[in-house]
């Protein structure tokens, strides 16, 4: 059976006025991403990928061409709208965690159930079962400045799966993490994968990025190559 696409691109462009300068952050770029891929999208600076992570993940859209997230074309939605999808479709993990300091790893978690109006009843259950799939059930009712940093991962990574999104896109996951913390994050993100998660990572690192099945490396606007692991 053929594989559902996540993420239809093409002729993607963005451009942005700096005063009178137009400059072409996106030059054209045509992407699919298949349910259940492990992708990681690298480039150097000015390269593109925040842009086109902040188009993925519904946060900007496209100057022209067509991006076609699960089904849905998303290239023309108004701010609500694309608030609407990122909620529904997208699972964020962030590398400065975004956790709110003052609330327990179970209400940060809880918080897009909220969001989407999930009864009461059901968000707590939800959230927990979440904070298990990371490993984080003992800490539950812990503050973030409670938690160490790799814990305050967990929870953001416990919180992006919550609502079953489409897809979790991951900003520079372990970058405020050291080596080891970092490496521990990263077998979250395999074993999610392997359960059926489709991924995206948006990192500079080469040994982030080998996690992934598939990289994805942009140069000046344009994807410049892909590699794909062997038997991935």
């Amino acid at each position: 059976m053929a594989l559902k696409s996540i993420i239809e691109i093409e002729k993607l462009h963005k451009v942005y006025l700096l005063g009178k300068t137009q400059v072409h952050a996106l030059r054209g770029i045509d992407l699919l991403i298949q349910q259940g891929e492990y992708t990681a999208i690298m480039g150097p600076s000015g390269s593109g990928k925040s842009t086109l992570m902040n188009i993925i993940g519904c946060l900007d859209v496209p100057s022209s061409g067509l991006y076609r997230l699960n089904g849905q074309d998303v290239s023309h939605l108004t701010d609500n709208e694309l608030a609407k999808i990122r909620n529904k479709e997208i699972g964020f993990v962030f590398q400065t965690f975004n956790l709110l300091p003052r609330a327990t790893a179970l209400h940060n978690v809880e918080l897009p159930l909220i969001y989407n109006g999930t009864a009461s009843s059901k968000r707590k259950d939800k959230a927990k079962e979440a904070l298990d799939k990371v490993g984080l059930t003992d800490r539950m009712h812990h503050k973030p400045n409670e938690l160490s940093g790799g814990q305050r991962q967990r929870v953001a990574i416990a919180r992006a799966l919550v609502n079953n999104p489409a897809m979790i896109l991951a900003d520079e996951p372990t970058g405020n993490l050291d080596t080891s913390t970092g490496e521990e994050i990263m077998e979250i993100f395999d074993l999610l994968n392997e359960q059926g998660n489709t991924i995206i990572l948006v990192t500079h690192e080469d040994f982030i990025a080998k996690h992934a099945r598939r990289i994805i490396r942009l140069k000046d606007g344009l994807v410049e190559k892909e590699e794909i692991k062997e038997n991935a």
